[in-house]
This record gives C-alpha cells, sequence and structure tokens, in this order.
C-alpha cells in the first residue's frame, strides 16, 4: 500500500468514528457514514462540488493544486500558478474514481472553485475563476487598481460548459463586469464577474448566479446575473447584498416553490453571520438579513417534499460540517435546529459544501476537510433523511 492510499485508509477509517450521535436529536435525519473521495499526498485539494447525471452517475469536481510542502517550501495556500479543475466519478456515491480526469486549466494561470449546474436539459454548467503570476517588470505596468494575493493578481470569472455528460468541455466563456466593479484583471481590464457558490436554473429557464464585485478596495457586495441562452451570455439583473462595512461575497442562489429567490451568502466583517436575501419580484429587488448563526460558505437542496437542506462549514471551534433543515420557503432559517456532521476539523481551512440527493432518501454532502491540519482532501457525509 502507497503511503498516500495509507494515510487516506487511516483518515477514513478515524472519519467514519465521529459524531454519529449528532443527528439522533434531530426527528427524521440520520447519518449513515463520512466517506473519503479523493485523497493524494502529493496535492492540496479543496472547493468541490456535485451533480448527478440523468444516468445516475455522479460528478464532483474540485480544485487540485501541488501540495508546496514537497518542494521544502514551508506551506500551501489557496492560490496557485498550477491549480487545475478536475473530477471524479461515481455510480454510487460510495466508491469514485481514482484518478482524476482534467476538467479544465486555464492557459494564463490557476483556476479555482469549479462550481457545478447541471441544466433540465443535460447541459452542465461549470463556473471559476483564475490567479496568474506577473514578473516584477510587469507588475509597475499593471492597470491600477487590480487584486493581489500571495504575490498572485486576480483574473477574475469564467465559464466552461459540456452537453455530453462531462466528457469534453468547452472553451472559457467570460461573462461581463458588474458596473459596481472597480478591480482590474492582469490584462488590464475589469473583473469579468466571478463568485464561488451555486447558480440556479429557475422555472422560467434563467440561470441565476449571485456574483461578487469589489465596490471598494476594502470589500465587496452580491449582485445577481442572469442567462437565458444556458450559460453562454450574462445579463446584470440587480444588487442583492450591499452595506457601508459589511462584505457578502461567497453566495448560493435557490428559487423557492413560491417563486422567491433566495440568496445564502457568506459575509466579512460581521462575525462571520450567514446572511439570507431574498426577492419577492423575481430578482429585481432584495432584502437581506442576519440568519442569526455562524456559517460559511452555504449551499441549499431541495428535497423531495420541498423542504431546504442547509449546509455549510463551521470555521470556529470545533471545526467542523453543519447543516439545517428549513422549511420550503425557507422562513424558518433562525429557529430550525442546528445538525452537527462533523466536528473533527484540524482548523478552520475546510467546508465548501456541495449537497446532492443520491435517491428520494439519501443525500451526499461533498466538502474539503483536513484532520490535524493535514493535507486537504475531498470528504463527503451520507445522510438518510425522512
Amino acid at each position: 500500500m502507497t503511503k498516500a492510499l495509507l494515510t487516506g485508509y487511516c483518515l477514513l477509517m478515524l472519519s467514519i468514528t465521529c459524531t454519529y450521535g449528532n443527528t439522533d436529536s434531530i426527528p427524521g435525519v440520520k447519518k449513515i457514514k463520512d466517506l473519503i473521495i479523493y485523497n493524494d499526498a502529493a496535492f492540496y485539494c479543496a472547493f468541490p462540488s456535485v451533480i448527478k447525471k440523468p444516468d445516475g452517475e455522479l460528478i464532483v469536481a474540485f480544485r487540485r493544486a501541488p501540495n508546496r510542502l514537497i518542494f521544502g517550501e514551508k506551506g500551501n495556500n489557496h492560490v496557485d500558478q498550477n491549480s487545475y479543475l478536475v473530477m471524479v466519478r461515481s455510480k454510487d456515491g460510495e466508491n469514485w474514481s481514482a484518478s482524476p480526469e482534467l476538467l479544465y486549466a486555464h492557459p494564463f494561470g490557476g483556476s479555482q472553485d469549479p462550481c457545478l449546474l447541471q441544466l433540465k436539459d443535460g447541459t452542465i454548467l461549470c463556473a471559476s475563476y483564475g490567479w496568474t503570476q506577473v514578473r516584477a517588470d510587469g507588475i509597475p505596468n499593471l492597470k491600477k487598481p487590480y487584486f493581489e494575493n500571495s504575490g498572485y493578481i486576480f483574473l477574475g470569472g469564467y465559464l466552461t460548459r459540456s452537453t455530453d455528460g462531462g466528457k469534453s468541455w468547452s472553451d472559457a466563456i467570460y461573462p461581463s463586469h458588474t458596473a459596481a466593479e472597480i478591480h482590474y484583471n492582469a490584462y488590464g481590464q475589469k473583473l469579468p464577474a466571478y463568485n464561488r457558490g451555486a447558480m440556479y436554473e429557475a422555472k422560467d429557464g434563467r440561470v441565476l448566479w449571485i456574483v461578487a464585485s469589489s465596490d471598494s478596495v476594502k470589500k465587496t457586495s452580491n449582485y445577481l446575473l442572469t442567462s437565458s441562452d444556458k450559460g453562454l451570455t450574462w445579463q446584470y439583473k440587480s444588487e442583492v447584498a450591499k452595506d457601508p462595512a459589511i462584505s457578502f461575497n461567497e453566495a448560493a442562489v435557490y428559487e423557492t416553490p413560491g417563486g422567491d429567490i433566495i440568496g445564502f451568502l457568506r459575509t466579512a466583517n460581521f462575525n462571520d453571520n450567514a446572511v439570507i436575501a431574498r426577492s419577492k419580484d423575481g430578482g429585481k429587488t432584495f432584502k437581506w438579513e442576519s440568519m442569526g448563526f455562524q456559517g460559511h460558505p452555504l449551499n441549499a437542496l431541495r428535497l423531495p417534499d420541498n423542504r431546504v437542506l442547509l449546509t455549510y462549514g463551521y470555521r470556529h471551534k470545533p471545526w467542523g460540517i453543519r447543516a439545517r433543515i428549513l422549511n420550503a420557503e425557507c422562513t424558518d432559517f433562525k429557529t430550525a435546529p442546528e445538525i452537527i456532521l462533523r466536528e473533527d476539523g484540524g482548523n478552520g481551512d475546510i467546508g465548501y459544501t456541495w449537497p446532492v440527493l443520491l435517491d428520494n432518501k439519501r443525500v451526499l454532502i461533498v466538502y474539503y476537510f483536513n484532520q490535524e491540519n493535514g493535507i486537504r482532501y475531498i470528504a463527503g457525509t451520507i445522510l438518510e433523511i425522512k
């Protein structure tokens, strides 16, 4: 057994034994197991998303970058020139392909956070964004202001599409920037719209996407874009959440059976409080408020009975993965009991949950995880919900 496989096996055995009792007090919710979807000590893996195809096959996409410790570097971070979008497949949600397939490698830099959405006609969208290194002699020539992180310049967002079940992917599709955006990318253009979080196909056929834009050098706000041609082009719709002091960024968008469009938003400068933004007019206007608990980012899944499973990482001690089940219109978010799925994380560098229905009773929640501040890997939890 290789060292990577041995590490993965040990982590699996440890994770399967943890915190099962935390779902016992929630009627109708039972935790079945935790599992490891992909783990390799040579790579730093994070930010997954998942879809279930019409033929039952599951695809998990994630960001994979070299583990910089193997080069003698001090550690890893969330930007890397060799960060690529990859994916693994499964027929049952428990057994996954061992060797990831390349989903997309950006020609000018590393990519982050592949966010999958499967449309009703089978088209798969994947939204992402990128970073690139610019040599020292080029930095003075960059158009200002630009956004820099750990020596990388932000490129902004893009999407790619598949019409053959994820076998092949299109060239990058670059959405336009929002009017609020102040930053330029490394090409000297305003940042194309970007964000990490779930898009949603509305009942009227529009694809909904809540993006983030920097309205100052210190914070971001959220805005709604829509597409009427399955992600090929995007149009600005409205402001979702903006505040003089609070940043709103990573967001999942959802449409209720009653037609409300809801954003579940991550914040900064707001004590990590989760925020809900609601539109009752098709996305023309939104009103936001605190959800009364900490957790970020969030994701939402409609259950067979129209309730909503809301999942999120918990980046405070004890670090882990949590969830709540909301009513169909997502109005009971302040009173819905919190479900602790895991609290054995090694530090706050975990989470980014993404749930999918395995069948009418079982849900798979994927996320990235670490234990004892070890290598980051792609994990999952299977729940039975009655």
